[in-house]
């Protein structure tokens, strides 16, 4: 996928993220290898995309680093694309997209839910702080200027928050 990242951006982690996921075919390839989908033709009988445009999209996973080409078969040879570590931690970011979607919908209307898999009750996911448990979607958390941080940034986002 070429850059569409703003020069001043470049060093900002969402514009960075963007690069890997900032493409509507990508979010849902990723989805269904969530779903357990590892296969091209599953892939591309359950989205409905092109061979094309999925032997586009598979290519810049792999080389990302977010899926792995297996292959599965000799005569013909034939790849899976699995998950690789890097991918899996995109979990969070894909549930919080479909939380983000369903809280804007009536409860009718919701086509997937997320449900713990044991008891099957729908779960509603928030990002919390790790280690203080609490919800950082408020304004109580504010970005600021990290260590690697240039003088563009640093204007941006001041060091010292506690003013």
């Amino acid at each position: 996928m070429p850059a569409r990242v703003r020069l001043a951006d470049r060093e900002c982690p969402l514009s960075q993220t963007i690069q890997y996921v900032g493409e509507w075919w990508t979010l849902l390839i990723l989805h269904d290898a969530f779903d357990g989908y590892t296969r091209f033709d599953q892939f591309q009988e359950n989205l409905g995309i092109s061979s094309s445009m999925l032997t586009s999209r598979l290519k810049t996973l792999v080389t990302q680093g977010l899926l792995e080409r297996r292959q599965y078969q000799t005569h013909p040879d034939r790849y899976e694309y699995v998950l690789t570590d890097l991918g899996r931690s995109l979990r969070s970011v894909i549930v919080a997209l479909a939380a983000w979607g369903n809280a804007r919908l009536d409860p009718s209307k919701r086509s997937m839910i997320l449900v713990d898999a044991d008891s099957g009750e729908e779960v509603e996911p928030v990002v919390v702080d790790r280690v203080t448990g609490r919800r950082v979607d408020t304004e109580e958390f504010v970005f600021a200027a990290g260590p690697a941080a240039s003088e563009a940034m640093r204007a941006r986002y001041p060091e010292d928050t506690h003013g």
